[in-house]
């Protein structure tokens, strides 16, 4: 989406993992105290201080057995995610494909698990999702959010653990991302002004839109965000097929 872009330049992976930081920022400070409970169990559970099947401190292994899959193949793919993965074909498709799983799974989801009920393969299964997003066009939060309800789990508990396990990733590759960019100087039209502006814009939007957004889910469908995301894939097929936009 480059070219609709100040000098048609596409603002690449980098620039997408390190603006994205301010989102992950805003996600930290929202849930800041059940992230604070989550640590300070997990450690207690490691030192015999907290029942190690304390809620929190089995969340804590959770959101960590979760970002296993995305970390691993993060670094693996890297050279693909930077790349050839970034063909608008791709993401053209993926919005499209993963709008209909998403209204699949809103539609037979039973919606009767809550977090409290997270199991270990659960913690696995929600983490492959989210390596998903690895690939354009697959949301971090759409991925998880509907394995999670194909799980059975409840519209909010799904959105609520997508957010949480999102924090290490988003953080990880943001960093190394910003490190590698620091290091190259930041090369580009997208320097590092542009980016830190981008960066507290995410912060901003993002904070404001959590709280709508867990509260939205809860007493509606995903039909929304479905629709949403056809639509936008249908336009980015008619532009490409029309040469408006070039892959």
């Amino acid at each position: 989406m480059g070219q609709f872009l100040p000098h048609n330049e596409d603002p690449g992976a980098a620039f997408t993992a390190i603006t994205q930081l301010g989102t992950e920022t805003a996600v930290l400070v929202f849930f800041w105290k059940d992230i604070m409970r989550i640590i300070k169990n997990w450690f207690g559970s490691l030192t015999g201080k907290v029942d190690k099947k304390d809620s929190d401190a089995r969340m804590g292994w959770f959101i960590i057995i979760g970002s296993l899959p995305i970390g691993i193949l993060g670094v693996l793919l890297e050279d693909y995610i930077d790349t050839s993965f970034r063909s608008l074909w791709i993401t053209a498709t993926m919005l499209i494909v993963f709008a209909i799983i998403l209204g699949v799974a809103d539609r037979i989801g039973k919606e009767q698990r809550e977090l409290k009920e997270l199991t270990v393969k659960h913690g696995i299964l929600f983490g492959f999702a989210q390596a998903l997003a690895l690939i354009p066009g697959v949301s971090r939060s759409g991925g998880t959010i509907t394995a999670g309800l194909l799980m059975g789990y409840t519209r909010e508990a799904a959105a609520r653990y997508s957010f949480l396990l999102a924090i290490p990733a988003v953080f990880a590759s943001g960093l190394y991302k910003l490190v590698g960019s620091i290091g190259d100087g930041f090369t580009g039209y997208y320097g590092f002004g542009s980016t830190m502006l981008a960066t507290a814009v995410g912060f901003v939007v993002a904070y404001f839109i959590i709280g709508w957004f867990l509260k939205f889910v809860s007493n509606n469908s995903y039909s929304l965000f479905v629709w949403y995301r056809i639509a936008l894939g249908l336009v980015l097929y008619i532009l490409l097929g029309t040469g408006v936009l070039t892959a």
